[in-house]
C-alpha cells in the first residue's frame, strides 16, 4: 500500500459525497417527461431515491477500500472498472433528487467511511473473498431494487427508468465477479448483509 493510493482514495471519497462526478452514459430518463406527482408521492420517490444514492455512496466506497488491498492487479481493475459505472448511477440518483427539490442524506460521509473500512477489511481476506463479497453485496442491492421498483409511484417514469438500468448494470456486476473467481457467500452471511443493509435504508429514506 503506498501513500499515492491513500491520497487518491481520500481524493475519491471527497468527489463522491460532493457529487463532482460527470457522469460517462447519458441519464436513462433524460428523455423523459417528468409526472405531476402529488405531495406525498414526491416524498416517498425522493425518500427512495435518497435511499439509493446513498446506495451508491457505500458502493464507491466498498470498490474503493477494496481496491487499495486486493492482492492481484487484475482484481483491482476489475474494482477499478465496476467503481467507474457505478459512478453513473450516483450521478443519476443526485439529479434525480434535484428533480425531486430533495438533497442527499446527511448520513452520507457515515455511511462512507464505514463502507471504505469495510472494503479494505474484505480485500486483506484475499480476492476470492473480496469478489465473493461484491457478488453477494450486488445480490442484495438487485433485491433491493425491485422492492424499490414496486413501490415508487407508477406515474414516476423517471425514477423507474434510472433504477431499471442500475438493476441491469448491478446483475452483470455480480455475475463477472463470481465469473473473475470470487467465492459464493453462503445464505446465512447474506441474510445478515440483508439486515445491515435495512438499517441503512430506514435511516436515509427520511435524513
Amino acid at each position: 500500500m503506498k501513500i499515492d493510493d491513500l491520497v487518491t482514495g481520500f481524493d475519491q471519497g471527497l468527489k463522491t459525497l460532493t457529487g463532482s462526478y460527470t457522469p460517462e452514459r447519458q441519464n436513462p430518463s433524460a428523455d423523459t417527461a417528468d409526472a405531476e406527482l402529488d405531495t406525498e408521492e414526491r416524498k416517498h420517490a425522493a425518500g427512495l431515491m435518497r435511499v439509493n444514492h446513498c446506495g451508491e455512496i457505500c458502493a464507491q466506497a466498498l470498490y474503493e477500500g477494496q481496491a487499495l488491498t486486493a492482492r492481484d492487479e487484475a482484481t483491482r481493475s476489475h474494482l477499478k472498472s465496476a467503481a467507474e459505472e457505478e459512478r453513473d448511477h450516483l450521478a443519476w440518483c443526485r439529479e434525480r433528487l434535484r428533480e425531486l427539490d430533495a438533497a442527499p442524506s446527511v448520513l452520507d460521509p457515515l455511511f462512507y467511511a464505514a463502507s471504505y473500512a469495510l472494503g479494505a477489511v474484505t480485500g486483506l481476506a484475499g480476492d476470492r473473498i473480496s469478489m465473493g463479497f461484491v457478488e453477494a453485496t450486488e445480490d442484495q442491492v438487485v433485491q433491493h431494487l425491485d422492492r424499490h421498483l414496486d413501490s415508487l409511484p407508477e406515474e414516476d417514469r423517471k425514477s423507474r427508468e434510472i433504477l431499471e438500468q442500475m438493476r441491469e448494470d448491478e446483475e452483470r456486476h455480480g455475475a463477472e465477479a463470481l465469473a473473475s473467481g470470487g467465492e459464493e457467500f453462503p445464505p446465512p452471511v447474506k441474510s445478515f448483509m440483508r439486515l445491515v443493509s435495512a438499517v441503512m435504508t430506514a435511516t436515509t429514506y427520511r435524513i
